[in-house]
C-alpha cells in the first residue's frame, strides 16, 4: 500500500507493548483498542495485528495488490475509487484502487485494518508507534507521502463472504459523553464536595490533547489536601489533578510516573471512548465500584467473543 497523502497524523498501531512501565516505556498502541480489535476480526486477523490509525484528518492510499480491508472507529467519509466505503464492514480491494479518507465527521480516530496486518519490525514485542519517543511503527514516525507499507501473508484463506459488526455491538460501544471511572488512589485528598463537583460538572477537552494525555477545562478541583505527592507509578486512564485544579486524563503514551494526586481512573470498558475525544468535545464522569467495572468488562468481552460479526 502506497501513501499518497498521510493525513494529519497517521501511524501504525497494534495492541501495544505492555510490561515495560518499570523501564519508563508506556504501552502505546491503538488509542481505540476496541475499534482496532473489531477491524482485525472483520478481515480475519489476530486481534493484536498492526493497522493504520488516522487522527482527525485521514489520508489517501493506493493499493498495489488485491486485499481485504475494514474501516472502523470514527467516520472519515472514506471512498474507494469514488465509491463510499461503509464503516464496520469488510470489503475487497483490487490492485490499483485508491482509498481516500477526509476529515472526521465525529470522533477522533479511524482505523484501516488490512488482511494479514501491516508488516513492520517489532520493538519490545510490538509494532505500535510511540510518537513521543520515535519508537516502533514505520521508522518510529507518522507516515509521509511516498511511504510503501507491506502486509503479512496469512496461511488461512479469507472468507469470501463480506462481514459486518452486529448492530448490538455497535450500540454498546457507541460514543458516550459520560465516562465511567473508579476511585483514584488519592481520592481521600479531595473532600466530598470536590468529588461531587467532579461528577456533576461538564468538562471540555482543550487543544492540549494528544496520545500522551487530554487536558480538560472546567470547574477546578481543589481541596486542602490536594497538593503534589511523592512521584509514583501511574496507569493508563489515570485522572491527575495538577495545582490549577483542571484534570488531565493520562492516555496511551503517558509518562509512567507522576507526582500529581489522582482523583479517579477511567475503567477499561470506557478507555476506547477517551480515544475518540476531540478538542472542544465535552465529557462528564460517573463513579462506579471496582466490582461494577470488572462486571462491565466481562459483559463487553462476552459480547465480542460470542459472535460480534454477521454476513454483510
Amino acid at each position: 500500500m502506497r501513501v499518497i497523502s498521510p493525513g494529519f497524523l497517521t501511524t501504525v498501531q497494534d495492541a501495544g507493548r505492555p510490561g515495560y512501565a518499570h523501564l519508563g516505556v508506556s504501552a502505546s498502541g491503538a488509542a481505540d483498542q476496541l475499534s482496532l480489535r473489531l477491524g482485525n476480526l472483520l478481515v480475519g486477523n489476530p486481534a493484536h495485528s498492526a493497522a493504520l490509525e488516522m487522527t482527525l484528518v485521514g489520508g489517501v492510499f493506493e493499493f498495489e495488490s488485491p486485499c481485504m480491508v475494514a474501516l472502523t472507529g470514527s467516520d472519515f467519509g472514506a471512498t474507494l475509487d469514488g465509491r463510499e466505503v461503509p464503516l464496520w464492514h469488510s470489503v475487497y480491494v483490487a490492485a490499483g484502487q485508491v482509498l481516500r479518507c477526509g476529515p472526521t465527521k465525529r470522533g477522533a480516530r479511524c482505523y484501516v485494518c488490512i488482511r494479514g496486518g501491516i508488516d513492520v519490525p517489532a520493538v519490545l514485542g510490538s509494532a505500535s508507534t510511540h510518537v513521543a519517543t520515535s519508537l516502533g511503527g514505520f521508522g518510529g514516525r507518522a507516515l509521509k507521502a511516498g511511504d510503501v507499507l507491506l502486509c503479512k501473508t496469512l496461511q488461512e484463506k479469507p472468507s469470501h463472504v463480506p462481514q459486518r459488526v452486529k448492530r448490538i455491538v455497535l450500540d454498546r460501544i457507541a460514543f458516550r459523553e459520560k465516562i465511567r471511572v473508579i476511585a483514584g488512589p488519592q481520592i481521600d485528598l479531595f473532600p466530598e464536595g470536590v468529588r461531587s463537583l467532579f461528577t456533576s460538572s461538564q468538562y471540555r477537552v482543550t487543544e492540549e490533547a494528544d496520545r500522551m494525555g487530554l487536558r480538560l477545562s472546567g470547574p477546578p478541583l481543589r481541596g486542602p489536601g490536594a497538593h503534589d505527592i511523592l512521584t509514583e507509578g501511574v496507569p493508563l486512564g489515570a485522572i491527575q489533578v495538577p495545582r490549577d485544579g483542571e484534570p488531565i486524563i493520562l492516555f496511551v503514551e503517558h509518562q509512567t510516573t507522576g507526582g500529581y494526586p489522582k482523583i479517579a481512573t477511567v475503567i477499561s470498558t470506557d478507555i476506547h471512548a477517551v480515544g475518540q475525544l476531540r478538542p472542544r468535545d465535552t465529557v462528564t464522569f460517573e463513579f462506579v465500584s471496582v466490582e461494577q467495572a470488572v462486571r462491565l468488562l466481562a459483559q463487553l468481552e462476552a459480547l465480542i467473543t460470542t459472535g460480534s460479526l454477521e454476513p454483510a
